[in-house]
């Protein structure tokens, strides 16, 4: 049985003047899948999640949700000059598709971040809550005339169950940033699975946490994964974690995807122990 690809990078470059920060990525995720990112700090991890979500626009290349295209761009105006990067030509002609981060949201792609970013005056309750109203119908009319009460009460009893599913429930209405830190990272993916996506982009989700909260959310996703069904492409630094829970292992160095492969493979690979160690392993 062939494998249903969700997400699909092809030929992506993301140029910042002179600077190539991701150069001529081409990765894929399939469904059901959990696929890590990794690399070494400044490698190009985030600004390949952020081309994806739609917060920069690429320099160059394509993405492919489900088969459809959400995002494409080539080299225009001043970077026809600068651009450095590889196929400049490939989509020249085309138009130029570019979403803001709301839309692809609402195609079914959620993010959490590197830094946590809840919002920080409203409670535990209130946060998960705000992400629904992402997959509102009601308007300015309806919402006037009070037309829209049985869809608000629907949001707010599904904002209920995902609390108690996230087990959250018994910090309901605390504020988000009076949480511990591991559970603000559980109300990050909570959030971010209000809005009911298929594909979960997870920003290094371990960072910050000890070996026991690392642990437990290496358990987490995988729950998570199972009980909604998820495919989740992940960046992450702790390697316990990626090795434990990925199907797959793509690997960035300098912007450039060098290797890519089960986590065994990963494990084995000279280039990527060169990129991570400096080439210093004499074994």
């Amino acid at each position: 049985m062939s494998k249903e690809n969700v997400l699909k990078v092809e030929n992506v470059t993301m140029q910042f003047g002179g600077v190539i920060a991701v150069d001529n990525m081409n990765l894929e995720v399939d469904k059901g899948e959990i696929v890590s990112l990794i690399g070494p700090n400044g490698a190009g991890k985030t600004t390949a999640f952020n081309v994806i979500t739609g917060v920069y626009a690429p320099t160059n290349g394509a993405v492919y949700y489900k088969g459809n295209k959400i995002i494409q761009n080539y080299p225009q105006g001043k970077m026809k000059k600068l651009y450095r990067g590889e196929n400049p030509m490939t989509y020249t002609g085309q138009h130029a598709v570019a979403p803001t981060p709301d839309k692809i949201t609402r195609l079914g792609i959620a993010r959490t971040f590197q830094n946590i970013r809840l919002f920080k005056s409203q409670t535990v309750f209130e946060n998960i809550l705000i992400a629904k109203h992402m997959l509102r119908t009601s308007n300015i009319f309806t919402a006037t005339f009070r037309l829209n009460g049985k869809e608000e009460a629907r949001m707010r009893r599904e904002s209920e169950e995902l609390l108690h599913l996230m087990e959250l429930d018994d910090v309901r209405d605390e504020l988000a940033t009076s949480l511990p830190y591991g559970k603000q990272r559980h109300l990050e993916i909570a959030r971010a699975l209000a809005t009911k996506p298929e594909l979960l982009l997870l920003d290094e989700p371990a960072a910050g946490m000890n070996p026991q909260e690392t642990l437990e959310l290496t358990q987490f996703i995988g729950r998570i994964r199972d009980e909604f069904g998820l495919t989740i492409f992940m960046i992450e630094h702790h390697m316990d974690l990626v090795m434990e829970i990925s199907d797959r292992i793509y690997v960035l160095d300098f912007g450039k995807p060098i290797a890519e492969g089960t986590p065994e493979e990963i494990r084995n690979n000279p280039r990527v122990i060169e990129a991570y160690l400096g080439g210093a392993q004499n074994e």
